[in-house]
């Protein structure tokens, strides 16, 4: 059985020929079940747009075009789902990426930390592209067994574009964290920057637990076993330690983000809110 989407009553709802012609946000209260996807949905295009930075700016030819083609797997991705949720809340896929504040956003915040621009490393840019596909990959082939048939689609064609990621990041690991004395030092530093943000793509919640009853999809904590299988051997290989786990803990996926999210936001919507009704 498909799992069923409640939309929000008209009124509170504008259609999209409307909201596609004002650079206002948008406005809406979306279910456990739909905020479940825009979470994925969130960090891949979220994690596309760091991506993108790297785009002219890579240290070699080929992982330049390759970091863009990632991005666009990923912007497909976020794509799908969101249009998949904007069926159900009245508004469209570009909408819900361009016309949404800050606080209406639930990627993990690791994907919204700071990128080339930031004067952060490549060394950054690969471990997060590695941590990030990890998780999708154990996600999507999760998602792929969704009692929403769409969803499951959607996961189904996903998850083979996920298995590459895992493999050109994690040879990008290995590379650097087993490479020269420099590369090392950089890897373990980029490590020691983003292991932290890491305990959040596990903390299970209310929003969690209403997918998992409705069959959607599993609990967060249920990934961390595949995504351990996946990111131990690449750091073993890679002569890299895994640190010990803190308290903290981030919560972008709750929609509280750190103060890059809006510059990040900033730049990625600029273009839609400057002219109105724009489409991908």
């Amino acid at each position: 059985m498909s799992t069923s989407f409640a939309p929000l009553p008209t009124s509170a709802s504008p259609s999209a020929a409307a909201a596609s012609a004002t650079t206002e946000s948008i406005r809406f209260a979306p279910t456990p079940q739909q905020t479940y996807l825009m979470r994925i949905g969130d960090s891949c295009l979220i994690h596309a747009q760091r991506l993108a930075e790297w785009s002219g700016h890579a240290p070699i030819l080929e992982e330049d075009i390759a970091l863009t083609n990632l991005a666009l797997d990923l912007v497909g991705q976020a794509r799908a789902l969101l249009t998949h949720v904007g069926r159900q809340t009245g508004f469209d896929e570009d909408q819900l990426a361009f016309l949404r504040d800050e606080r209406a956003f639930f990627n993990f915040t690791i994907a919204e930390l700071p990128g080339r621009r930031a004067g952060r490393d490549f060394a950054d840019a690969v471990l997060r592209n590695f941590l990030l596909s990890a998780w999708m990959h154990v996600s999507w082939a999760k998602l792929a067994q969704s009692g929403d048939a769409e969803v499951a689609a959607i996961a189904g064609k996903a998850v083979k574009e996920s298995r590459y990621h895992v493999a050109h990041a994690g040879d990008w690991v290995v590379r650097l964290g087993d490479g020269s004395e420099d590369s090392t030092r950089r890897m373990r530093q980029a490590v020691d920057r983003l292991w932290p943000y890491t305990a959040e793509l596990f903390e299970t919640d209310a929003v969690d637990t209403a997918a998992a009853e409705s069959g959607l999809g599993p609990v967060r904590a249920a990934l961390r076993v595949g995504w351990q299988a996946i990111v131990e051997p690449v750091f073993a290989d890679a002569g890299l330690k895994i640190p010990a786990s803190g308290a903290f803990r981030s919560t972008g996926s709750r929609g509280v983000h750190s103060e890059h999210m809006g510059y990040l936001l900033a730049e990625m919507q600029a273009l839609q809110r400057s002219f109105p009704g724009g489409q991908w």
